[in-house]
């Protein structure tokens, strides 16, 4: 089996078909989805991390890409996954590590990856190739628009508005950086979570303080063409973020809340958001206005050191 880099116009069009090939419909909203993709292959530094195995007749049969953060993403048609494109699979991840440290003048980092706590197959494919499992893991919760949605306060002094364009990025990757103490989030990031396809302004919420600073963020979204492949009518409710000198005001109870109304309108029947098992705070505000979790994420490492 052939691999060759990210490189010809079609590529995100093969890894979307792939994708949507061996998954099961349940599944497909499970990162990376459809969507995740988009916003992946619009930053120039995953394109030079992303690598294509190719079977008969030139079709795709796997691909997988690392991420800014070290995270290793991969998917594959189960018919031809071999030992060797599992071994390569996993030897890309660590030459873009490599590549990585080299960059960043780091001596050792970790190759990180990621699975639904149920994916049997795919934990036993990453302990097998020197993954240990993290204390870390990522909550999936839903919540049920036919129950009633509470009226959302807004605390005094500030108000609730959309976001009006992609001149507010910066000041949104910003707002993130700091919300969360990181360093994640670029106006790159931003802007390519901004243009993929059915992306709305009006569902990019902000709380704005009365001297017009951005205070909080929810970034709600509809997927129709993820709907339409599920069979289910879900909306989104994520990232949550405020500003370190604006939390515990209510904003964010209040941008969720005017976010599930919001999604609601739009004729959907589920709101969906995804939180770290370390952000107890999110927890917290998602199952005190309804949320349950519905699925567990696994997060495993392996080491990478130099060569």
């Amino acid at each position: 089996m052939n691999s060759r880099l990210f490189v010809q116009p079609d590529d995100l069009q093969k890894m979307l078909d792939l994708l949507i090939a061996v998954r099961p419909p349940e599944r497909l909203a499970d990162f990376p989805s459809a969507v995740d993709l988009h916003e992946a292959m619009a930053l120039s530094k995953v394109q030079e991390n992303t690598r294509l195995w190719l079977g008969a007749a030139g079709r795709l049969a796997g691909f997988a890409y690392v991420d800014p953060y070290c995270n290793l993403r991969f998917e594959f048609d189960p018919q031809h996954l071999l030992p060797e494109m599992e071994r390569e699979i996993v030897a890309w991840g660590e030459t873009c590590i490599r590549r990585m440290m080299q960059a960043e003048g780091e001596e050792a980092l970790t190759l990180d990856a990621s699975c639904r706590e149920d994916d049997t197959a795919r934990i036993a494919l990453l302990e097998r190739h020197g993954f240990e499992r993290l204390p870390l893991h990522s909550l999936h919760l839903a919540r049920s628009l036919t129950e009633p949605i509470p009226e959302p306060q807004v605390p005094a002094g500030f108000s609730i508005r959309h976001v009006t364009g992609e001149q507010e990025a910066a000041a949104l990757a910003a707002l993130h950086r700091a919300a969360f103490g990181t360093t994640h989030m670029t106006v790159e990031e931003r802007l390519a979570m901004m243009r993929v396809p059915d992306y709305e302004a009006a569902l990019d919420l902000l709380a704005v303080a009365e001297n017009g600073r951005f205070a909080a963020t929810c970034l709600c979204a509809v997927y129709q063409s993820e709907n339409v492949r599920t069979g289910r009518q879900e909306g989104y409710t994520d990232p949550i973020a405020t500003h370190p000198e604006f939390q515990r005001k209510g904003l964010a109870r209040a941008l969720l809340l005017t976010g599930l109304q919001k999604l609601k309108e739009r004729g959907m029947e589920t709101a969906v958001l995804g939180t770290s098992s370390e952000n107890e705070a999110m927890q917290q505000l998602a199952l005190a206005v309804g949320f349950r979790v519905e699925s567990t994420t696994l997060w495993f490492a392996r080491p990478v050191t130099a060569v």
